[in-house]
């Protein structure tokens, strides 16, 4: 049901054009792309359920851009994720100093021809739950999600009168910019905390130029295997034991709740536990920064590639992890790992123990984690505040462009 004087149509019926991607001959290999260049060409990394995301973006040159034919993005587009991630939306006001946009094949582009209803309204109406669950439920394919052109222009649009539209679109924005207004809050405090681990933790093999006040020692030059040492328990036939994994950005994380199925072995005796304030990583993949520190529960489990190992209590964990999770470790692992004789591309403890690992004394080290953290915690607010006004809008929106909750029109209107 929908209000009295609204409109259900189709989304062909409201001069919209759904235009997919290039996929002929003159598609992009992957000798085409760089990583500047004239046209962007968009991939699914770079449309999110919170928009466009140009942070790692790949182009192509003008010349390949005009032998395409079809997908190539305009001011005032959006484009819609159709393969693997669907229904994500991103909104192309402007062409943000690119020379052209364009889509991959795994994307469309909206684009509201005949401006029978405003684009804004038009974007709201897909970043909503009025459209996403449509897509949730006509999407097809197990493995990969997928949708069609059809499939599109067949959504389902509760379409207002014109002043009631603009003036949701008007509360729907006031919200965005209060939105923005803690992302650039968040952005500020992420780029101080960076600043500040640039200046207080090592970027290499040697101390950093900047100290503490109050801290002279001297800082020592180690390896790992110098004040750790690794731990080899099995779980063997203990039940009750959380399996856990290691992300990139967020360390050790619970496997199910984290990747949101089961992707461990139903045998689970092998696995090796992790007590809490132990490190663990997994061998073949450390090298991509993936090293964790584990605080999230008394004991868990970890895959038996994982190698898991304590320190002596000449290290701060805090410090340490901080460290491990420096762009300057991981390449350190990296190129580690290429040296390592296994052929497997992994990094067992024997090479990862050699690493070397300059340490001042353990109060400075735990001063300078303590200063980390009294920034990261100003961040970790922004972003709980951010989590908030997100959920708060989503409510909104499934309330206004329902019908559930009315704007408040001057007389004029209403008659």
């Amino acid at each position: 049901m929908i209000p009295e004087g609204w409109e259900l149509r189709r989304l062909q019926d409201c001069g919209i054009a759904v235009i997919d991607g290039d996929r002929g001959k003159a598609y992009p290999s992957s000798d085409d792309f760089s990583s500047e260049g004239y046209c962007l060409f968009l991939s699914a990394k770079n449309v999110t359920k919170a928009g466009f995301a140009f942070d790692d973006c790949q182009f192509v040159t003008e010349a390949k851009h005009k032998q395409l034919r079809k997908g190539s993005v305009h001011p005032g587009d959006l484009v819609l994720t159709t393969r693997g991630t669907v229904g994500n939306v991103g909104y192309l006001r402007d062409l943000n100093g690119f020379g052209a946009v364009r889509i991959n094949s795994g994307m469309v582009v909206v684009r509201n021809s005949q401006k029978l209803i405003e684009t804004d309204f038009l974007h709201a109406l897909f970043r909503s739950p009025v459209v996403e669950k449509q897509i949730d439920r006509m999407n097809f394919g197990s493995a990969q999600p997928q949708l069609t052109v059809k499939i599109i222009n067949s959504l389902k649009l509760p379409i207002p009168p014109k002043g009631e539209r603009q003036r949701i679109t008007g509360a729907l924005e006031a919200w965005t910019s209060a939105i923005e207004t803690v992302e650039a809050l968040i952005a500020n405090a992420r780029a101080q905390k960076l600043a500040l681990m640039q200046q207080l933790l090592p970027q290499g093999t040697t101390p950093p130029k900047k100290r503490l006040p109050g801290f002279s020692g001297e800082w020592r030059k180690l390896h790992i295997g110098d004040v750790a040492k690794e731990v080899s328990e099995r779980a063997g036939d203990e039940a009750g034991y959380p399996v856990l994994s290691c992300s990139k950005y967020d360390g050790m994380v619970e496997s199910l709740s984290y990747f949101k199925k089961k992707v461990y072995s139903d045998d689970t005796s092998n696995y090796k536990v992790m007590r809490r304030g132990t490190f663990g990583f997994p061998s073949n993949h450390v090298e991509e920064g993936s090293i964790g520190y584990q605080d999230l529960c008394d004991a868990g489990i970890v895959s038996p590639i994982y190698c898991v190992f304590a320190t002596s209590n000449e290290v701060d964990d805090g410090f340490l992890y901080k460290l491990l999770k420096t762009d300057r470790y991981r390449q350190i692992f990296a190129a580690a790992t290429n040296a390592s004789v296994d052929r497997r591309g992994s990094l067992r403890w024997k090479e990862f123990s050699r690493i070397s690992l300059p340490l001042p004394p353990v109060e400075e080290q735990r001063a300078i984690s303590e200063a980390v953290d009294a920034v990261a915690a100003t961040e970790t607010a922004y972003q709980a505040q951010l989590t908030a006004l997100r959920q708060e809008k989503a409510a909104l929106m499934q309330q206004l462009l329902t019908g559930k909750r009315r704007v408040k029109l001057p007389e004029s209107e209403v008659a």
